[in-house]
This record gives C-alpha cells, sequence and structure tokens, in this order.
C-alpha cells in the first residue's frame, strides 16, 4: 500500500507549493491538504483527483511515480539518440525518459539534405530556431528560407518539409508536442 498522505507531501513540495496553495488550486481547505498530508483522513478517488488537479497530475501519476527515482536532468553530447540518417542528424534529447511530453533536438542538415520528398505531417505543433546555415522550410503552401536567429513555429498537422538549400551545413535546436519520436 501507499502512503497516499506521505506521498501527497512529497510530490506537493517537489512542484514548490505550500499547502495553502494546493488548496487555493484544488478548491480545498488548507485543513483538509493537512489532514490528507497526516494520513487521519484517507481521501476518495474523486476526492484525491480533485487535490491532483491542482497540481496539475492525474491519478496514474501519482501512484506510479517513483519519488525515491531521480529523474537525469543533464545529459551529454553522446547521451542524445540519433535518429537520422547520415546526410540528417536528428539528435533527441532525454529518449529513454518515461512520460516524456515533448521532443527536443538538435538538428543537423548537410548541405543539399532534406527530410524526405513527403511532406511530413503529425499530431502537434512543433517550433525551432535556425543556429547556424540556412534551411528551407515549406508549410502548407507557404515556402521560406531561414538563415541563423531566424525561428519556426506551426501546427505539425499542417503537411510540411525541411531542405538545405546552401552550400553550408545548417544546424537547428528545435521542440515539438506531442513527441513523435
Amino acid at each position: 500500500m501507499i502512503d497516499v498522505g506521505g506521498h501527497l507531501k512529497m510530490v506537493r513540495t517537489m512542484y514548490g507549493l505550500s499547502q495553502r496553495e494546493l488548496a487555493k488550486r484544488a478548491g480545498v481547505t488548507n485543513g483538509t491538504i493537512s489532514l490528507i498530508e497526516q494520513n487521519r483522513v484517507s481521501p476518495s478517488i474523486s476526492s484525491l483527483k480533485k487535490v491532483l488537479d491542482g497540481i496539475p497530475m492525474s491519478l496514474a501519476e501519482f501512484f506510479t511515480l517513483d519519488l525515491n527515482a531521480t529523474p537525469q536532468v543533464f545529459y551529454s553530447r553522446s547521451e542524445l539518440t540519433d535518429l537520422g540518417d547520415g546526410e540528417v542528424s536528428l539528435r533527441l534529447v532525454a529518449a529513454k525518459r518515461p512520460n516524456r511530453a515533448m521532443s527536443i533536438m538538435h538538428e543537423h542538415y548537410r548541405a543539399g539534405a532534406d527530410t524526405g520528398a513527403d511532406m511530413l505531417s503529425h499530431k502537434g505543433e512543433e517550433g525551432g530556431v535556425v543556429v547556424s546555415g540556412k534551411i528551407e522550410l515549406t508549410v502548407g503552401g507557404q515556402t521560406r528560407t531561414l538563415e541563423t536567429g531566424d525561428a519556426y513555429y506551426f501546427l505539425s498537422s499542417v503537411p510540411h518539409r525541411f531542405h538545405n538549400p546552401g552550400p553550408e551545413p545548417c544546424e537547428i535546436i528545435s521542440a515539438s508536442t506531442p513527441p513523435t519520436f
């Protein structure tokens, strides 16, 4: 059995919330939070869900969260998983992290490289910043060549394609949610 009160206190503290702040967010009294954390009351599933909505956290996340495990925060270059094909390098941050809510990638496109002749399309949103070089980005019926310092952000469900038209490699830092890789 899980110590619901102790677990709630650890989760609340991990999110930097006081009992008062969590109570306010969840629409309950401070006393309710205090009593649960002291295990003086055992909340119903619906009451616990209401409290967790103030974090926000699902019941499944609450009951499966291992508070003793320290999730990896920092990643060396060698720990990034390369999903590319040689012409395009797509180095994914935290590839093995469970329940990842986004994809962060360090992308490299060799001169003339692209994501393929077919347009990409998937659920979510994505954005990025060109760190060096140039990238030709087509989103729907729009095409634009972005240079160092330029950025993009679009709905990923709109067909899109990346192509490096320049003689130099292109480097991009990008993010997408939900994760597609």
